[in-house]
C-alpha cells in the first residue's frame, strides 16, 4: 500500500526531537535558505515523481520533492547537492535532512505566510479605506490587490475577470477568510487562495501566478477555457459565477468526490439523490442565497406581446408578464458604419443611457420568433454588471465593433429603467476592455482604488496608474458598478450626448411575476427562446441563461 510505504519512509533518520524550548535544536543550515528562488504559485507536485502527495519544498533551490524518509526524492536530493532545509507544503513544518529533525525557528514564519497567507479580519475590513504600499525582497514597491498576474497562454481574459471580482467587496472579503473556503470544492478553495495571495502584504514578488486556478478551470470546463486558446471574459464570468454559487450553496465537508465519482455508500454514481455540479461539488437545493447571489442577482420584468401584434397598437390585456433573475445585463452596441470617407475616419460613439433605454419599459424589442418584448428592471442588485455585445462571431469570421461607449465613472442613474422609479446610483469599480483586433487583441482591466480614488490599468504583469479619461474612452466589454448607499434624491444635470461625464440617481423594486425553474436549476422565461445546453456539454455555446437581452 502506498500509504503504508510512505509512513515507513517518513520515519526520521535520528531520534525524535521534542518541541519544548529545552529540547529545541538550533539548525546550522538556516543561513543557506534562499528566499529569492522560492516560488509557491505553481502546482505543488514532486519534480521527480509528479505526485502531489506529501510534497516538500527545498528552501535552498526552490524545487519540490516528495517524502523525507530514506530513499525518497527529498532525502536523496539532500545527499546529492547538500541542501538540508525543507518545508512541507501542507503542514508548513520545516525539517532538516538527512538528519531528520524538525526545525522550529521564527525566522521561517515569513515563508509560511507566503505559502499560506492568513489575513486577519481587521486587515480585511480596511482594504477599501487604507492603501499601504508593500515592498518585495528586491525592494520593489507594490499595492496589495493591484498586482500583476502571469499570462499562462492567452489567459488575459481570466486574469481580467479575477481582478474585476476582487473589486466586489462582499465576495472578496468572504473568500479572503480561509475558514470560509475550507471544505468546499477545489474551485472555491483555489480561487480563495489566489485572492489571499493577491492581497498579501508580505509577498516576495510583485506578481502572482494563477497557474493552479487556470489549470483547474481548464479541466472543469472540459477544455472550453483551454490554456493557449483566446477566450471571452463574459462567457468565463458567467460560467465562473455559476460554479461558485453552486459550490457555495452546499455546506462544507471534509472531503469532496471527484467530478462524476460516487460518494461513500452511494449506488449508481449518486449519493442518495445528491447531484454534482460542474466543479465536482454536490448541488444543494435551491433556496439558500450565496454571497454571489447577494452581490449580483437582480430581477427584470419582461412583458411579452404575442406574434403578429401591431407595434403601434399594443394591447396590455393580450401581453404576458413574467419576471426573470439576472446576474448581468446585456446591451447591444449599434453596428458601425460600413463606409466612411478616408478623410473622416471617425470612431463612432454612443452614450450609455441610449443603450440602457432597452430597459425603460417602453422600448419594444422584436424577437426572431415575431414576438415583441419590453424590459424593465424590477430589482437592482448591490453590484450591477453590464455586458456590451462588441464581438460578432461565426464559423468563418470574427468581427469587432469599435464603437466607443460614453459611460459614467460615478453617479450612474438607473431611475428611468426600473419599476417604481426609486432613486439609486452606482459607481464604476471595474472595467474590462479590449485592445486590438478581434483576432489579435488582448483584454485589459481598469480597477478603482477606493482608498486613493485612483484608477489602475492592469494587463497581465503590467500595473500602472492612469487618468480617469483613459477609462472613459476604452473599448469596454464588461463593467461592474457598485451601488451607493441609499440617500435622498439629489438634483443632477442631464448627461451630455457627445462625451462621458458623471451621472445621476437610481432605483430598486420587486416584482411578483412568475418564472419557471428547470430541474437543473436554470431559469426560463415563458415565451422566450429555449435556454442553450450547459457549457460543459456543448463547448461551442455560452454557459449562461440567455434570452435575447437578459443573461444569467
Amino acid at each position: 500500500c502506498l500509504g503504508e510505504m510512505q509512513e515507513k519512509q517518513e520515519k526520521p533518520a535520528s531520534a525524535p526531537v521534542g518541541h519544548g524550548r529545552e529540547n529545541r535544536i538550533i539548525c546550522p543550515y538556516l543561513d543557506t535558505v534562499d528566499r529569492s528562488v522560492l516560488d509557491f504559485d505553481f502546482e505543488k507536485v514532486c519534480s521527480v515523481t509528479l505526485s502531489n502527495v506529501n510534497v516538500y519544498a527545498c528552501l535552498v533551490c526552490g524545487k519540490y520533492f516528495q517524502g523525507r524518509g530514506q530513499h525518497t526524492p527529498a532525502f536523496e536530493h539532500s545527499l546529492e547537492v547538500e541542501h538540508h532545509v525543507f518545508m512541507h507544503l501542507e503542514t508548513l513544518k520545516a525539517w532538516c535532512l538527512p538528519e531528520g529533525y524538525e526545525i522550529i525557528d521564527a525566522s521561517l514564519d515569513d515563508i509560511k505566510h507566503v505559502i499560506r497567507p492568513l489575513l486577519a479580519p481587521e486587515y480585511i475590513a480596511t482594504l477599501d479605506r487604507v492603501s499601504r504600499p508593500s515592498r518585495t525582497l528586491d525592494g520593489t514597491t507594490y499595492l496589495p490587490g493591484f498586482v500583476g498576474l502571469n499570462n499562462i497562454g492567452h489567459t488575459d481574459y481570466i486574469n481580467a475577470v479575477v481582478h474585476a471580482l476582487s473589486r466586489v467587496t462582499p465576495l472578496r472579503n468572504h473568500l479572503l477568510l480561509e475558514a470560509n473556503t475550507e471544505g468546499f470544492s477545489p474551485l472555491v478553495s483555489r480561487f480563495g487562495d489566489l485572492l489571499r495571495r493577491m492581497w498579501n502584504p508580505s509577498n516576495f514578488r510583485p506578481q502572482v501566478s494563477p497557474h493552479e486556478l487556470v489549470q483547474l478551470v481548464d479541466v472543469l470546463s472540459k477544455r472550453h477555457f483551454h490554456i493557449g486558446t483566446p477566450g471571452d471574459p463574459t462567457e468565463f464570468m458567467a460560467w465562473f459565477l455559476h460554479c461558485l454559487r453552486t459550490d457555495l450553496r452546499h455546506p462544507p465537508v471534509t472531503a469532496r468526490p471527484a467530478p462524476g465519482k460516487a460518494t461513500p455508500g452511494a449506488a449508481g454514481g449518486e449519493a442518495a439523490g445528491v447531484k454534482h455540479g460542474r466543479s465536482g461539488a454536490p448541488v444543494a437545493k435551491r433556496g439558500k442565497r450565496t454571497v454571489v447571489e447577494e452581490a449580483f442577482e437582480g430581477s427584470v420584468k419582461i412583458v411579452t406581446h404575442p406574434k403578429g401584434h401591431d407595434p403601434r397598437k399594443l394591447r396590455p390585456e393580450a401581453a404576458e408578464t413574467t419576471s426573470s433573475p439576472f446576474l448581468f445585463l446585456s446591451l447591444d452596441i449599434p453596428a458601425a458604419p460600413l463606409f466612411q470617407e478616408k478623410e473622416k475616419q471617425i470612431i463612432p460613439q454612443i452614450p450609455l443611457p441610449t443603450l440602457m433605454s432597452k430597459f425603460d419599459g417602453t422600448n419594444l424589442k422584436i424577437q426572431y420568433s415575431g414576438e415583441g418584448k419590453q424590459y424593465q428592471i424590477s430589482q437592482l442588485p448591490p453590484y450591477l454588471m453590464l455586458h456590451f455585445n462588441r464581438f460578432t462571431k461565426s464559423n468563418f469570421i470574427s468581427e469587432k465593433n469599435p464603437t466607443i461607449v460614453n459611460f459614467f465613472l460615478k453617479n450612474l442613474d438607473m431611475t428611468d429603467y426600473t419599476v417604481g422609479h426609486i432613486p439609486a446610483r452606482y459607481d464604476l469599480v471595474a472595467n474590462i476592455c479590449h485592445d486590438g483586433t478581434a483576432t489579435d487583441g488582448v483584454f485589459k482591466v481598469y480597477l478603482l482604488n477606493k482608498a486613493k480614488d485612483a484608477w489602475y490599468l492592469i494587463h497581465d504583469l503590467n500595473v500602472e496608474e492612469v487618468f480617469p479619461d483613459a477609462v472613459r474612452f476604452s473599448q469596454t466589454c464588461l463593467q461592474i458598478y457598485e451601488r451607493q448607499p441609499d440617500i435622498a434624491a439629489i438634483p443632477t444635470p442631464s448627461p451630455p450626448s457627445t462625451g462621458p461625464t458623471d451621472g445621476l440617481p437610481t432605483l430598486g423594486a420587486t416584482s411578483t411575476s412568475t418564472s419557471t425553474t428547470s430541474p437543473t436549476g436554470s431559469v426560463s422565461v415563458t415565451g422566450s427562446n429555449p435556454m442553450p445546453p450547459p457549457l460543459v456539454e456543448k463547448p461551442k455555446g455560452p454557459a449562461f441563461f440567455q434570452s435575447s437581452d437578459v443573461r444569467r
